[in-house]
């Protein structure tokens, strides 16, 4: 980099650069060879932290197209879509995502491609890929694989770590093994054992600072603290449904309503009634909102077609009364939601 603008000290001109939203950069870049490759720069980054221009974008992957990921910048309403995940998995689903350090992780899962003459899912049930995402250089990058493929798990990040848990590694087999990422090093090593698999799928989110991992059908939840303390098993009751954490509180839809769930009590929040017949959509909390994307508009007695959509609707918890709104809708994604994690640039 030497010029980005006239009488300035490069240095100087970076952190102006890195006050301008993160959606303009592509036409950033056109203004000159310099200036291309200082968008594209991890010194940008780092810029973007010193002068507080760090900015929240919500990533969404659905069923359709496949493989494909679009980044949602709520301050502005407005869509960016990402180039395609070069898995050698075709309809990749059930897989991890989470982020930390300005990338998007893909972990693991497996084909949602079904040959309807035999029933296999593309030849690949569970994979041990993982792929990172790189907001400023536009890339995608293969990562080291994990040390179980597995599909339908729990993972979240802790302290800048990525933990996997649970899971299964074929139709027949759940496993109880976890296992920790290093970003920084590219290695995965083993901790402590899920107490038990329960054998059924499961899912991850983090509330104050704990790894909680929920199974599907069943109110015990396994909680890590640290990985040297290890996992240990609570019955919480907690509700079963699409789940977001907002502000350190849990949110579930179920039953046509939004609850905010304690510990051991919960308490209606909002009526959600409209989505009773909307199903495989995904909930995702971003300051005091509930973001609900996607899905698929179920059959009724009077019409069994089902429709693929690509709405958003939002709902401030903030206030004396929560409100839903709707926002622009999703750009290229529609369908069943395979994956939606929040991503600071």
């Amino acid at each position: 980099m030497s010029g980005l603008i006239e009488g300035l000290p490069d240095p100087v001109a970076l952190r102006c650069l890195a006050r301008v939203p993160f959606y303009l950069y592509p036409k950033l870049e056109l203004v000159s060879h310099s200036w291309r490759v200082a968008i594209r720069s991890p010194e940008l980054f780092k810029a973007r932290q010193e002068v507080g221009s760090v900015e929240e974008l919500l990533c969404v992957c659905a069923s359709d197209p496949e493989n494909l990921w679009q980044m949602y910048d709520p301050l502005r309403d407005l869509w960016i879509t990402l180039p395609v995940l070069p898995s050698k998995i075709r309809h990749l689903a059930h897989f991890g995502v989470v982020s930390t350090g300005g990338k998007l992780f893909v972990l693991g899962g497996g084909s949602d491609d079904v040959d309807p003459s035999t029933g296999d899912q593309d030849g690949s049930f569970a994979i041990d890929e993982v792929w990172s995402y790189d907001p400023i250089m536009h890339q995608w990058t293969q990562r080291a694989p994990m040390i179980l493929p597995r599909v339908m798990f729990a993972c979240c990040v802790l302290n800048g770590k990525i933990i996997v848990a649970g899971g299964f590694t074929s139709c027949r087999k759940s496993i109880s093994q976890a296992e920790m990422y290093d970003p920084e090093k590219d290695i995965w090593i083993p901790i402590q054992d899920l107490h038990r698999t329960h054998n059924s799928a499961c899912t991850g989110l983090v509330i104050g600072g704990k790894m909680h991992v929920l199974h599907k059908g069943l109110s015990t939840v396994q909680v890590l603290d640290n990985v040297i303390s290890g996992w240990t098993a609570e019955d919480y009751g907690w509700l079963q449904g699409p789940m977001a954490v907002v502000q350190g509180a849990l949110y579930v839809m179920s039953h046509g309503l939004i609850f905010k769930q304690e510990k051991d009590t919960r308490k209606v929040a909002i009526s959600a009634s409209e989505f009773r017949r909307r199903i495989g959509f995904a909930m995702a909390g971003l300051r005091d909102e509930v973001f609900v994307f996607g899905g698929l508009i179920g059959p009724d007695r009077f019409n069994w077609d089902i429709k693929p959509v690509s709405d958003v609707d939002i709902l401030t918890i903030g206030g004396d009364r929560p409100t839903w709104r709707q926002a622009a809708p999703m750009t290229k994604c529609r369908g069943t939601i395979f994956g939606c994690t929040l991503l600071r640039i």
